[in-house]
């Protein structure tokens, strides 16, 4: 996979993992399976990225759709024996090594925009696994961030309101956002934080 063709013009959420054969990898690739169609109704692309190869991943396959109920994994994952991709991609963890005393990939995640560039990066310890609700709502706030001139504030959910951006006027908010707009009354007397919905 050469992976700057592979994102083309889409989001896509690359994910590296420690170890094949591992129980909250298993977990977590399982979890990508059972979320893929979340992704795809976003036009999100799905990358796994591991240091063990090819063959073990299609053996570990098999484990991941029986601990998934079948669920299939429908996504490739990349295999990096040389730790090229993950030390480009900053995906290396400092403490975790494997047999030889190479270092292992992290429990890390990139979001990664139609432009090529990371939008968004969760670095997680080898003990604890990803939470996918939230990879899904960070991802929601990107894509819509990148519709509108919007930003989504603390414990945003999808259908809530989200705030202008502030490079934003007034003017701009109201052709922008036919819907309307609310203006929270702050001791400041300042007109930044409106909300609307999108």
């Amino acid at each position: 996979i050469i992976l700057h063709d592979y994102v083309g013009d889409s989001f896509t959420i690359i994910f590296s993992h420690p170890g094949d054969f591992t129980p909250v990898c298993t977990t977590e690739l399982g979890a990508m399976a059972a979320y893929a169609d979340k992704f795809a109704q976003r036009g999100v692309k799905l990358l796994g990225l591991s240091c063990d190869d090819v063959q073990s991943h299609k053996e570990w396959i098999k484990d991941i759709e029986a601990y998934n109920k079948g669920k299939k994994v429908t996504y490739p994952i990349a295999a990096d024996p040389n730790r090229e991709i993950i030390k480009q991609l900053n995906m290396v963890d400092p403490d975790e090594k494997d047999a030889s005393g190479q270092n292992l990939p992290s429990r890390a995640l990139h979001i990664v925009g139609p432009d090529k560039k990371i939008k968004l990066s969760f670095l997680y310890p080898a003990s604890t696994g990803r939470n996918m609700d939230e990879v899904v709502r960070a991802l929601t706030t990107l894509i819509k961030a990148s519709q509108h001139k919007i930003a989504t504030p603390v414990n945003w959910k999808e259908g809530e309101p989200v705030v202008i951006a502030p490079s934003v006027s007034n003017d701009e908010a109201r052709k922008m956002f036919p819907k309307g707009f609310q203006t929270v009354d702050l001791p400041s007397n300042k007109d930044y934080l409106r909300f609307t919905s999108v």
